[in-house]
């Protein structure tokens, strides 16, 4: 049997990327999973993927940054299925540029999709754990939580941020069976990256289902066993110290 197997997990920005190949990495070990992201058409293509794992989906469109769209998330996949054990917090933005010429724009769209749309999601998922006594809870980081990059304020705010959101929510969700960790994912290829031209997407990659191994591990650990921050990134990528 897989080790998922008649667990619900609910991944948010899975429409590519990431959140994509965690999706799929959780439908192989079993899991029924619900995909959201804004964009329908992406997530039908990453449903259909997941069908072909003979696994069960459910697709809710819907952008994290709106408390009455999260609600809908979820009351759908409790509609549907009646529980959620596995919440994986994907969905993110990236903007920068000089902290002088920073807009002011910039600075609040990659807040709300990174760190506003994480605790809108974690809060509903809480209280559906609450009551079950127990659930999971998996947010997506960076390693730019720990080791910064020039021109990318919002980003590495917003991921120092979540981090401090995990230990809350892993600290309030003891009592009740519910643990909550951060991936933090290094240079990962994935679409944007593909299209960008950017210098630093010439340094070393992982792809996106060798990261996603990560979250399927910490997914599958006993109910009593938390693994409370993971840092995964190629051997080659500049990191301690950025060298």
């Amino acid at each position: 049997m897989a080790k998922l197997t008649g667990k619900i997990a609910l991944v948010t920005g899975a429409n590519r990327g990431i959140g994509k190949a965690i999706a799929l990495a959780l439908a192989a070990e079993g899991a029924t999973v619900a995909i959201s992201a804004r964009g329908r058409d992406d997530l039908e293509r990453t449903a259909d993927e997941i069908n072909k794992l003979k696994s069960v989906v459910l697709v809710v469109p819907a952008d994290v940054t709106d408390a009455k769209q999260v609600e809908q998330i979820f009351a759908q996949v409790m509609a549907r299925f009646g529980r959620l054990d596995i919440l994986v917090n994907n969905a993110g933005a990236f903007d920068g540029g000089p902290l002088d010429e920073l807009s002011v724009e910039a600075w609040d769209k990659v807040i709300a999709v990174n760190l506003r749309g994480p605790f809108l999601c974690t809060r509903q998922a809480f209280r559906i754990m609450k009551t079950q006594k127990g659930g999971r809870i998996i947010n997506i980081g960076s390693i730019a939580a720990q080791r910064v990059r020039p021109h990318s304020a919002p980003y590495s705010a917003s991921k120092h941020g979540l981090w401090g959101l995990t230990q809350v929510t892993a600290l309030e969700g003891r009592e009740f069976g519910i643990t909550c960790c951060a991936l933090h994912p290094g240079n990962t290829m994935v679409e944007r990256r593909q299209e960008s031209g950017k210098k630093e997407d010439d340094e070393p990659m992982m792809t996106a289902a060798e990261l996603a191994e990560t979250a399927v591990l910490m997914a599958t650990l006993p109910p009593h066993v938390n693994m409370l921050e993971a840092i995964v990134l190629p051997v080659g990528q500049l990191y301690v110290g950025r060298g």
